[in-house]
Order: structure tokens, then sequence, then C-alpha cells
């Protein structure tokens, strides 16, 4: 892992390529926070990998196409496209704002503002 803040999530967000639950996981303190903003938030590193094992059970991977990205200390924020590849082929295009907050070299919390239809519609 790199010791910059924007490093890390620039890496992070490379890792969806190919989910790897652990591997995305071990990016995340203990007690990290992930608020996909639709939803309810998810407390603690355990619950962030059974949640990425969840989602990526119906998906071949996910492309994080960053537009824009700036940081400033420990906070980085991110406009991008997810591309969400599922295993039948079908991609679904994700506009996200994400926000990451960086303790210690991990992720201690995570942000993504997304419209939920847009996820709803693409797995209907």
């Amino acid at each position: 892992m790199t010791s910059s803040a924007d490093g890390l999530v620039t890496e992070f967000c490379k890792l969806w390529a190919s989910p790897d639950a652990e591997k995305l996981a071990g990016c995340f303190t203990e007690d990290a926070v992930y608020h996909n903003i639709p939803m309810e938030p998810l407390h603690g590193r355990a619950a962030i990998k059974e949640f990425i094992e969840g989602f990526t059970t119906a998906l071949d991977g996910i492309e994080f196409r960053i537009h824009r990205q700036l940081s400033s200390g420990p906070l980085v924020m991110n406009e991008r496209t997810d591309v969400l590849r599922r295993k039948d082929g079908v991609e679904i295009h994700l506009p996200v704002a994400g926000i990451f907050e960086v303790r210690d070299g991990r992720i201690a919390a995570w942000r993504d503002y997304f419209d939920m239809a847009a996820i709803a519609a693409g797995f209907s």
C-alpha cells in the first residue's frame, strides 16, 4: 500500500477490477465505516468484507473510472463512473461521487453518493 491518502484511494479503486473481498477489506481500518448513502452504513472491516462478498457475487468486476480526484491531507474525494460488469456481460454505468477518510494508511470512512434507481434498473 502507498503512504499517501490519494495513492491509497487510487490503488483501492483499481482493486475492484478483479474483486477480492479479503484484499479490498484489508484496505480498511478495523473500525471503518462504509456508507452507500442510499442504504444503511456498514460498521467494521468484517461487515464491509461481507458486503463486498455478497455484492460482487453477481459481477465479473467493477471498473472505477475516476474522472476527477482531489485530496487534502487524509480526505480524498473523487467523481467517477463505476462500470459494473454482470456475469451475463451486461454493463451498468453508475455515476458516483465518493468521499474517503484515511487514517494510518487505511480507509477509515468511505461514503458513496449515487442514484439507487440506476442500480436497481441494472439488476432487474
